[in-house]
Order: C-alpha cells, then sequence, then structure tokens
C-alpha cells in the first residue's frame, strides 16, 4: 500500500473521518494497517503502519498516550486512528496538541463502521490504483518499446519520450548541458550538486524534487542524466521501472542520433575552419590541428585539389548541395584508387576535395585524371538530375600552397565557363595558356587568327570548315590523332590524311612546339572571340 493520509480520506468510508491533530502531516505514507489492542503497540510498529483504535488501552492515561505518539513518531507510523464515543468522548487536548507538535496525523473514525470496513476499503483502493498503475505502466510500456523500433531527432525523440510517460521531463548531456527541459526546474536548479552520482533515485532542489537515471553506453561512457518529475510523492517500484526502461531506450538512440549529431556539428566546424582559411586567408595551422585531433592526415605528400560543381547548364530545381553530400558519399565509399587518399568538403555549391599520395616517386597525376574521368561518367547514376563537372589544380608540395590550389581549381571553373568548354574534368595546365591572353583586344586575336588561318580560309567554305573542326579537335586533345578521331567519328588514317594537308597549307610542323602553340593560341583566340 502507498496512500498519504490525505488520499486515505478520500476513500469512502474513510470520507466520514475526521483529522483532527496533527494535520501538517496529511502528506505521511500509509504502508500498511494494523489494529492496536494493547498500550505497548510501538514495540511492534513499523515504518509506514497505520494504527486504528478504540483508546481502550490508552483511557485511563491521556499521558501515556502523549508517550505512545511520540514512540509511533520514532518509528515512522503513518498515523492514528481513534474511534471516540465508547472510552473517549473528545481526544484530550494533551494528545492533540503533542500531535500537533509532531506533525502526526491523529484521524477521528466514523462510529457507525466496523475496522474491517475501513482497512478493506483501504486495500480496494489500493488494489483498484495498483491495477490502473499496471495498466497504465504496460500501456507505456508498449509506445516505449513502439518508439525503440524507430530513430527520429533528437527533440522529436525527447518529446516523444516525455509525452509517453506523461510527467514533466528534462536530459542533461554529459557535461552539464540542458538538451532538453519540459519541467519548472531551471538551469540553475537542473545542474545543482552537479555531478550526480551513477545510482538512479531522488535528487532535490530546494524542496523539489526529481527522478533522475543514469544514460550510459555500454562502454560505460556517460551520455547524460534522465530526470522525471512525477506528481506522485512516492513511485511504484513498476514506475521506477519504466523510467529505467526509458532512459535505456534513449540511451540507445541517443548513441547514434546524438553521436551522429555531435559527428555533424565537428565536420560543420571543420569544413567552416577551411572555407575560412581558403576565402579569407586566416589560419591554416588550426584547420590541419582540427583535422588531425579527428584522425584525419590530410597531407601525407603531394597533393592536387579539386572542386566538383554541377555545370551551369545542368542545374535542377533541387538544392545543390544535396546532390553534393551525395556525391561525396559515392566518392567515399567508391575510391577505386590505391595510391590516392581524398578528402571531401561540402561548400554551398560544390565540393571541395584534396588528393594526397604517399608515393615517394610524385604524385600520380594521370591516375587521378583517370579517377575522376570515372566519376564523371558515373555521375549520371550518382545524381540522375545533374551533370557534374571536376576542375583540378596543378600539384602542390607544401600544406601552405593550400589556397593557391583552391585559387587554381576556381580559375580554371571561371575559365570552362567563360569559354564555353564542355570538358567534365579539366584541369588548371589547360586553361593556364588561356588565362595569360584573357585581356588580348578583340582586334588583336582577330588579326592574328586571319594571319595564322588565312590559308585555310581561302578554300571552299565546306572544306575549310572541316579541315578547320579536325584542327580544333586534334589541337585540344594535346596532338593525339587516335581521341581526336575517336571525337570526329572518322577513322584515324583521315585524321593523319587532312593533318598532312594542313601542315602544307599553313606551313606548320605538328613536331615543332611554336607551331604547336601558335595553334593553340588561334583556337584559344577564336573561343574568346566567340564568347564576347
Amino acid at each position: 500500500m502507498h496512500l498519504t493520509i490525505r488520499e486515505a480520506l478520500s476513500i469512502y468510508p474513510l470520507t466520514e473521518a475526521k483529522l483532527v491533530a496533527g494535520k501538517q502531516g496529511d502528506s505521511r505514507i500509509v504502508k500498511s494497517v494494523n489494529v492496536m489492542d494493547a498500550p505497548d503497540i510501538a514495540d511492534w510498529t513499523k515504518s509506514g503502519e497505520m494504527l486504528f483504535t478504540t483508546a481502550f488501552a490508552m483511557k485511563d492515561s491521556p499521558q501515556e498516550t502523549v508517550n505512545l505518539l511520540r514512540k509511533l513518531n520514532d518509528r515512522g507510523a503513518a498515523g492514528l486512528g481513534i474511534k471516540l464515543g465508547r472510552f473517549w468522548s473528545e481526544l484530550p487536548q494533551i494528545v492533540a496538541d503533542e500531535a500537533d507538535r509532531l506533525h502526526f496525523p491523529i484521524i477521528e473514525m466514523p462510529f457507525q463502521f466496523t475496522f474491517s470496513d475501513q482497512m478493506n476499503a483501504l486495500f480496494n483502493a489500493e488494489y483498484r490504483r495498483n491495477t490502473q498503475l499496471l495498466q497504465s505502466v504496460l500501456e507505456k510500456q508498449k509506445k516505449l518499446m513502439q518508439f525503440g523500433l524507430k530513430q527520429d531527432n533528437m527533440l522529436s525523440m525527447f518529446q516523444l519520450i516525455s509525452d509517453i510517460l506523461g510527467y514533466p521531463m528534462a536530459v542533461v548531456g554529459a557535461r552539464g548541458q540542458i538538451l532538453y527541459n519540459t519541467s519548472a526546474w531551471s538551469p540553475d536548479q537542473l545542474s545543482q550538486n552537479w555531478p550526480w552520482k551513477r545510482k538512479s533515485g531522488w535528487v532535490y532542489a530546494g524542496k523539489e524534487r526529481a527522478y533522475r537515471v543514469g544514460l550510459h553506453q555500454q562502454d560505460d561512457e556517460p551520455l547524460g542524466h534522465l530526470l522525471i518529475i512525477p506528481d506522485a510523492v512516492l513511485l511504484a517500484n513498476v514506475e521506477e521501472g519504466l523510467f529505467q526502461q526509458a532512459a535505456d531506450i534513449l540511451t540507445f538512440h541517443m548513441c547514434y542520433t546524438f553521436r551522429s549529431h555531435v559527428e555533424a556539428s565537428a565536420q560543420r566546424d571543420l569544413q567552416n575552419n577551411l572555407l575560412r582559411y581558403l576565402e579569407k586567408g586566416t589560419s591554416l595551422e588550426e584547420f590541419i590541428e582540427q583535422a588531425e585531433a579527428r584522425g584525419l592526415s590530410i597531407f601525407t605528400g603531394a597533393y592536387q585539389c579539386v572542386i566538383s560543381k554541377n555545370k551551369p547548364e545542368k542545374l535542377v530545381e533541387e538544392q545543390p548541395q544535396g546532390m553534393l553530400k551525395n556525391l561525396k558519399q559515392y566518392m567515399e565509399s567508391h575510391p577505386k584508387s590505391s595510391s590516392l587518399t581524398g578528402h571531401h568538403f561540402v561548400f554551398k555549391d560544390m565540393m571541395f576535395s584534396v588528393y594526397s599520395t604517399n608515393q615517394v616517386d610524385g604524385f600520380p597525376e594521370e591516375e587521378l585524371s583517370q579517377l575522376l574521368t570515372k566519376y564523371a561518367g558515373d555521375s549520371g547514376c550518382i545524381e540522375e538530375a545533374g551533370e557534374m563537372a571536376f576542375y583540378t589544380s596543378s600539384m602542390k608540395l607544401k600544406p601552405t600552397a593550400l589556397r593557391e590550389a583552391y585559387m587554381e581549381c576556381l580559375e580554371t571553373q571561371r575559365m570552362a565557363s567563360k569559354l564555353g568548354l564542355p570538358d567534365r574534368v579539366l584541369h588548371y595546365e589547360t586553361i593556364e595558356f588561356a588565362h595569360l591572353f584573357q585581356n588580348v583586344s578583340s582586334t588583336m586575336m582577330e588579326d592574328y587568327c586571319a594571319k595564322i588561318l588565312r590559308p585555310l580560309l581561302e578554300k571552299d567554305a565546306e572544306y575549310s570548315q572541316e579541315m578547320i573542326r579536325t584542327l580544333e579537335v586534334f589541337i585540344r586533345n594535346d596532338g593525339q590523332v587516335s581521341e581526336a578521331a575517336k571525337q570526329l567519328f572518322i577513322h584515324r588514317n583521315t585524321v593523319t590524311y587532312r593533318l598532312e594537308k594542313i601542315s602544307d597549307l599553313l606551313q606548320v610542323d605538328f613536331k615543332k612546339v611554336n607551331d604547336l602553340l601558335k595553334l593553340k593560341a588561334v583556337f584559344l583566340f577564336r573561343q574568346f572571340l566567340h564568347v564576347r
């Protein structure tokens, strides 16, 4: 039985009784009920026991009754019920005064009901209360188990647990941070006597109290504490067990949800530090230290940087960052390289990657190029709605050149967009030449192109256009006949034949660097003129 004196008096036929003394003790807990038929009953009285008596054993000596009250109070008795009218017509004043002093409840029992009627009423009420409590706890356990089968964000998770338990609650993190609070307790009250002990139990903040359960992982690492503020004075064992079950489920979810939240927060901090360095030139050391603290070795030797970005003409309604995160996940789960280590950072509309190697014979630039080409070929299945392009820097040797590499990637992307280059993988070396001539006047470009290509331009228009197209593809592919033939959809011998004719007409030798540079400048100027 776990009833307060106040609750007991609300149960019929005790509703006919009166609390005549010790009224301030009406919150005492009644755990059991017994009938007093001997003056030395105090020697056998248990804590929380309420005694019913006719006052027969004490009718002749009110002072002895006072002594009895003191003994009962010392032993933790809940109260004393006296049936007046037979041996005492009223409660002696000396007894009432002592009961008031001790805050020991004395109840005037209704004369028309037997003690057994009143005891049975209390037992039946307790039985019904326990039955309802068990049904409530079972229903809450059912909801907790249903909750335990699904994941959710932290705030929703805490809110749902609070709704299931039906009490105000708070969740305090391992470092004392308040993660959730629907109770009336202030932050100062919640942090009072911190850190708390591991053992579950009551904690106090002034006159208020909460039931606390620790949140501990299997490796004993603390995640924090769950505090529940029930409206009951005393909790039944089944409710304490329910609170422990709620704590276990919270622990399970927080091990993943909370940890992933912390991991995501740490990743954002790392990316923000990197972005501040790249855009504003802040300290690189802070970024490197933070990365190493998370077990990331960004620079293991020579490295190259890559910016991955959706091609402007292929942008879709979906947020670019969502596509970039999918690309990052794809790259991390399909590295396709044993000699390169990639670290990827998603910014607003691009992904910045640092590919490093620990090879002693230099950076495998060709391998990275092939890797990016492979990604570009697969990006259709990575992002059905987007078409990603990759812009690389030149090779760097020192970490302090990271910002320079970033700027080269941006310049590669800018020039590719300006010139309308169709390449899905574009290297800084490819546009470096264009970067040097971007400020040359249109008149000078037109004059230079006309001078070099005049022998071709004077031929038949269809012939001239076909030969210039062949030469352009040949130059763009760094003099590789097979690759040019592949892109032109003709046989490589046809390309060779056309190049021989072009060589004779323009008086150029494709084996000479100077002649190749002249032709590269011509087609670069043609691109600039087309854009302008």
